[in-house]
């Protein structure tokens, strides 16, 4: 109770600190006076509300960061000190857009002196960056004689002030609004890229999610109604998210009701509203005190590494927006003026929710400035069936409303007011796309069975429930991988039992007689969940992927691990269960993990819970090691899987997401497949089937080399089950292991270039 008085305190303090200022500034601003002379008022009114010996505004203009106006340096410094974007305390400020705040001003490893201002005299020092249309357009500064830090009411005071000021700079026409965004009108053929995150082909018009709202008026007249205001908007996007989470045909069940929960999470939030009465009682409007809390959850956003906890923070950046558009009566979002044609929907970032708004017989493809693999956004698309391509730059200033696009996220590429043969190449690949994909679907009752009679496996890998689909519509013979971690990350908080229980019920039921294998949770380093925390590891690892995760995770948080063995034994009753397990290095981790999971079956045998007919265990073999001790695991083994992702850039040193290595090191060199080769041997030693889950079995040149070494089970994605079929049932499997034993034994460092003519001599089918 004491922390929370307290804090109620700081924050009517601070309110106040800011309110008194915004009234003194006014009458500033109202003034019939010229630009300067208000500058040189505003540094000596926040200079004296502050108890502040230093007040300076430094402004951007042409790319520099320019002495204004100030109290306490030298006045001759006025317009003469410049700084560029990220030279010095105000450049870091501006360039990174966020706070400082340092009881030792030169201590920091970006001071820059400047000994025309005289600030030699002063060592503490605080600077907020003010911002318009979320860029850094300048620097509010304090500075005291002697070092200290400054206290939260004084930091928030500052914040709340600077964003008045932009407003006052703007309308002064002091600043370079949108630094390096002048330009023409753009009418050339343009191609982009990004980062592919749900793939596809689409092609359709240009269409900007949101127009830009930008706050005219951000000084209350009246604090009570600006609240009122406020509660009303809120009270209006509750009820928006409840209505569209009742209408979504995905909002009933799965994944994506997780997601919408999530996000209502947020809207009800009450800190979050909490914070926005807090800027309302400094002074602010409505639509300001919103913009002033939107302001900090960004700065907080850059300074967090954790992509996760970055798309939750999205989310909340989704409301703000929505709530901003509510309170400020610009509802206009391109989903609620409509789609008129076929439409390629631009945006920084969107929510989930707002997705859901849009037509989907027009919305044919989704562009984003940011974005990620893992964002709540790009499941929903997923499940959509929506093509979406993440992390593309400069939208605003290289597509205009209305442009053609054509978006092939396959190839990685974003055509922007295509030429005739731009269009005409991408015609034909759509074209040659659906014949393939026709030619595919009338494989799909027929088995994956090479020429000689040899009938291999082909499984998809899935993650969500609604993934299970894609068993009917290509054939495949079961899941190879269900990746349990997705009902993790895009859950707010950690799983229940019985919510685990029932997707993996709903899976197995879905699945019906096919086979899925799930693996247990692989969280943590380089997918890390902000609810799951460990004090030995809060700081950033360096090498996430070979860092604290999967199965050493787990066996140290047994009681996750338990939770989950309970889930899926209780979920398969009266069925097969397969458990998979990631990231084995040795023996020992193996035994833990599956003594873990007898324990459970035990207790849960105790008590007459209906339990599997059959337990299958499985391993994944995705480091190294353990590759040498094969001989200890095999023996308690039902089968094992491959995951070529994770064991390749361990055996090439080699991080897959760095895009300066992925030309270091091929799938079809001969360390790899003979690495690959002496485990196939050593399995068949054994008798414990060896498929491999990863993007190397999903290409048709590659899954040919993988089963000429001997795999005969691959799991893959749903895409690449008609093209991998194709290439199977025109081969002789026999022929081409012949060959590639020919091959391993020397001669040629890398089997591409000969695989591709023997499949070429031999008229096997590759795309």
């Amino acid at each position: 109770m004491d922390s929370a008085r307290r804090q109620d305190q700081l924050s009517t303090t601070a309110a106040a600190a800011a309110r008194k200022i915004l009234v003194r500034l006014q009458d500033v601003m109202a003034a019939r006076t010229p630009a300067q002379a208000k500058l040189n008022k505003v540094v000596e009114i926040i200079g004296e509300e502050l108890s502040s010996e230093v007040c300076s505004i430094y402004l951007l203009r042409e790319g520099m960061l320019e002495l204004f106006a100030t109290r306490g340096l030298k006045q001759e410094a006025v317009h003469v000190t410049r700084l560029g974007l990220g030279e010095g305390l105000v450049g870091t400020i501006a360039n990174n857009v966020e706070t400082l705040n340092l009881e030792e001003a030169s201590g920091h490893p970006d001071f820059a002196y400047r000994p025309e201002t005289g600030e030699e005299l002063f060592h503490s020092f605080a600077g907020v960056p003010i911002v318009r249309r979320e860029k850094a357009i300048g620097a509010l500064c304090v500075q005291h004689v002697d070092p200290r830090a400054y206290v939260e009411v004084e930091i928030e005071a500052l914040q709340t002030v600077a964003m008045v000021l932009a407003e006052l700079l703007s309308n002064a026409g002091l600043v370079d609004e949108n630094p390096g965004e002048t330009r023409a009108v753009e009418t050339g053929a343009t191609i982009l890229s990004g980062l592919q995150l749900v793939m596809g082909m689409a092609r359709g018009h240009a269409v900007f999610h949101q127009p830009r709202i930008t706050i005219e008026h951000t000084v209350a007249e009246d604090i009570e109604v600006e609240r009122q205001r406020v509660y009303s908007a809120f009270a209006k996007m509750r009820e928006q998210l409840d209505r569209m989470a009742g209408q979504a045909e995905f909002g009933v069940e799965g994944e994506t009701r997780e997601v919408l929960e999530t996000y209502k999470m947020f809207a009800y939030d009450e800190g979050w509203s909490r914070r926005i009465n807090e800027a309302i009682d400094s002074g602010l409007t409505a639509e300001a005190a919103i913009e002033r809390v939107q302001q900090r959850t960004r700065m907080r956003m850059r300074q967090i590494d954790d992509a996760l906890l970055q798309d939750r923070m999205h989310d909340l950046e989704d409301l703000s927006n929505r709530l901003l558009r509510i309170v400020a009566g610009q509802l206009g979002t391109a989903a609620q003026l409509g789609l008129r044609q076929d439409t390629i929907l631009i945006a920084r970032n969107l929510g989930p929710a707002e997705l859901l708004e849009y037509d989907r017989r027009r919305l044919k493809g989704l562009i984003l400035e940011e974005g990620s693999l893992t964002a709540h956004v790009t499941i929903v698309a997923r499940a959509m069936g929506v093509p979406v391509l993440g992390r593309v730059k400069n939208t605003r200033s290289l597509i205009n409303d209305g442009d053609l696009l054509l978006l092939d996220v396959n190839q990685n590429r974003l055509y922007i007011r295509p030429s005739v043969p731009m269009d005409e190449a991408f015609e034909s690949g759509l074209a040659l796309t659906q014949k393939r994909r026709a030619a595919y679907a009338a494989l799909r009752d027929k088995p994956a069975e090479s020429l000689d009679g040899t009938r291999i496996e082909l499984m998809v890998n899935a993650g969500l429930r609604d993934d299970v689909a894609a068993l009917d519509v290509t054939g495949a013979d079961g899941i190879g991988l269900f990746r349990t971690e997705f009902q993790f990350l895009v859950s707010a908080t950690l799983p229940q039992r019985e919510r685990q229980q029932r997707l993996y019920r709903e899976v197995l039921d879905a699945a019906g007689s096919k086979p899925v294998i799930f693996r247990t949770v692989d969280i943590g380093g380089d997918k890390a969940l902000p609810y799951l925390r460990n004090s030995d590891t809060d700081e950033q690892e360096e090498n996430p992927a070979m860092g604290w995760r999967a199965v050493r995770l787990a066996l140290e948080r047994d009681g996750l691990m338990k939770v989950q063995a309970r889930a899926l034994l209780e979920a398969a009753a009266g069925r097969t269960l397969h458990v998979m397990f990631p990231m084995i290095s040795e023996p020992w981790e193996l035994a833990q993990a599956k003594a873990l999971f007898k324990e459970q079956y035990d207790w849960l045998a105790k008590r007459d819970k209906k339990l599997p007919k059959t337990v299958y265990y499985g391993t994944m073999l995705e480091v190294p090691a353990l590759a040498e001790t094969l001989d200890f695991v095999l023996p308690e083994l039902d089968f094992l899987s491959i995951g070529t992702n994770d064991l390749t850039q361990f055996l090439f040193a080699a991080d897959r997401a760095n895009p300066k290595l992925a030309e270091r090191y091929d799938w079809l060199s001969v360390a790899i497949l003979r690495f690959l080769s002496r485990i196939v041997k050593t399995c068949a030693n054994y008798d414990v089937p060896v498929g491999v889950c990863g993007e190397m079995g999903g290409r048709t040149l590659e899954a040919m080399a993988l089963l000429g070494i001997g795999i005969r089970r691959l799991s893959i994605t749903p895409a690449s089950v008609g093209p991998v079929k194709a290439m199977v049932r025109s081969l002789d499997v026999a022929a081409l292991s012949a060959h590639c034993t020919d091959l391993l034994k020397g001669g040629v460092a890398n089997l591409r270039e000969p695989l591709a003519q023997w499949a070429s001599d031999n008229n096997v089918e590759l795309n």
